[in-house]
């Protein structure tokens, strides 16, 4: 038998030939070699078509498919919302709504219990030593006055109450007892100017100090002065302009400044009523001859061009020998110990300080401009949400080396190979210190027994509950302590 041949060619072209012979007409002559060595032809041409396949136009591609991104580089994705494609109809906030939102405070709850036995604050009650470690009730006129000022915030848990109410504790009795030196000063002395900075640790309570200074004073008839917010005044989002005639240039904030001027008369409005002008102030609006300090603010805040015309005639005004002593109070000092994010007409920051409004409380709490009647300035810390100051910490120490006369070795020293801001360590150089610490067992029993008669504890106040929530917030910070007690229960 002969062997296999190599390779299966032949064969395969020899089985094509014979499908070929006996697929065409016996007539048309089969040339054996043609077909051996053909090869099948592409068509030049599309099918069903005249055109050249190289013309043909392209298949559209398909919609909603995206190529995935390669790997290594960044996309953008745009989709569009539901609002911009037409398929939601709700309606979008108004201006402001978010952050009328962001920032409402609510000092009421009527699920929460009504606390039996508490008494409010009044004139005769609230410089008294007795109320000390009490909780004590704010009227509802003072309630008024406070929220005009911006006293409450957002943040404090008034709205887990019935009513607002607050502790009397150490400080508060230390800040009380200011404003009795200051209401009945000494035989043939004249009412000084207390001015305290308050320092603290984080929810220790030094914004509801605030709170209870300005409360304090109000009730005692003095005029109450607010600013809220220092990041407020520097961060940028008011409207400002350089003072004419100022050197070095000062620049005002006149819708600020017309805010203030109706937070005053909200917060002081019966003796805003009561006070006639007595001086003859220059202002770029009239005055009636006989009109009263409400008026007079009333003027700038209907025309907030001439706010600080206005706001500088209305503290002459109050200033005025023979008016009652003024409560002026900031939050969040170390806002204005820097320079602000304000730029001038040659692109260059503008220094906190320079702002009148942030100068004239500074001026106030550095002792330069002193208060003719007497009366409290002060100023809040805030370890949450502020710029690091480092003038602000270390004036802050050295109040306190100074309260405690320290020996000279131990007083801190400043290191001169620091940047240091010099403008904001010349006005806090003689400025006492109110520190703000935590809470003694015996007050947060008191706030305990609040918390359980308001019906948000629900266990019994004892000793070991008392000292085992006061362990826990971090030897009696106030905030720390209703966290434990009512918000994590």
């Amino acid at each position: 038998m002969p062997p296999p041949p190599a390779s299966p060619w032949p064969l395969l072209q020899l089985r094509r030939v014979c499908r070929l012979s006996l697929d065409r007409p016996a007539s048309l002559p089969v040339d054996t070699r043609a077909c051996l060595f053909a090869r099948p032809q592409t068509a030049k041409t599309a099918c069903f078509s005249t055109s050249p396949a190289r013309w043909a136009n392209p298949s559209p591609k398909k919609k909603g498919l995206v190529a995935a991104p390669k790997r290594g580089t960044r996309t953008l994705n745009v989709k569009r919302g539901k609002r911009a494609s037409g398929q939601s109809t709700a309606r979008p906030p108004a201006v402001g709504e978010r952050k009328a939102q962001r920032k409402r405070v609510v000092l009421s709850n009527n699920n929460a219990l009504p606390v039996p036995g508490l008494v409010d604050l009044d004139k005769s009650n609230a410089l008294s030593d007795d109320i000390r470690g009490h909780v004590m009730g704010i009227p509802d006129l003072a309630v008024d006055a406070l929220r005009a000022v911006d006293a409450f915030k957002p943040t404090q848990g008034w709205r887990l109450f019935r009513r607002p109410a607050t502790l009397i504790r150490t400080e508060t009795a230390r800040l009380a007892g200011l404003v009795r030196d200051v209401q009945a000063p000494a035989e043939g002395q004249a009412r000084a100017t207390v001015r305290r900075i308050l320092t603290g640790d984080r929810l220790s309570g030094k914004s509801t100090l605030l709170l209870q200074g300005l409360a304090v004073a109000w009730l005692q008839g003095w005029v109450v002065v607010n600013l809220p917010e220092a990041k407020d005044l520097v961060n940028g989002h008011t409207d400002y302009a350089p003072l004419p005639g100022s050197r070095p240039a000062q620049y005002t904030q006149d819708t600020y400044t017309a805010s203030l001027l109706s937070q005053m008369v909200a917060a002081n409005s019966a003796l805003f009523a009561a006070t006639r002008v007595v001086t003859k102030p220059t202002l770029p609006v009239p005055l009636p001859a006989t009109a009263t300090l409400k008026q007079l603010a009333e003027l700038g805040i209907a025309s907030p061009e001439a706010s600080w015309p206005v706001f500088v005639a209305l503290w002459a005004e109050l200033t005025h020998p023979g008016r009652p002593p003024v409560m002026l109070t900031l939050d969040g000092l170390s806002h204005i110990m820097r320079e602000s994010d304000y730029l001038s007409a040659d692109v260059k920051p503008i220094h906190s300080h320079d702002l009148t409004l942030v100068r004239h409380f500074v001026d106030h709490l550095s002792g330069k401009v002193p208060l003719p009647n007497g009366g409290i300035v002060l100023a809040a810390t805030s370890t949450s949400n502020a710029p690091s100051s480092p003038a602000l910490d270390f004036s802050v120490l050295l109040a306190k080396a100074r309260a405690r006369n320290a020996h000279p070795s131990h007083t801190p020293t400043w290191n001169p190979y620091r940047v240091v801001d010099q403008r904001a360590m010349e006005c806090l150089a003689n400025v006492d210190t109110l520190n703000v610490s935590g809470l003694s067992k015996e007050e947060a029993r008191t706030i305990m027994e609040y918390y359980a008669q308001s019906g948000l504890l629900r266990a019994k106040v004892d000793e070991k509950l008392v000292a085992e929530k006061w362990s826990l917030a971090g030897m009696g910070n106030v905030g720390e302590l209703e966290r434990t007690s009512i918000r994590l229960v």
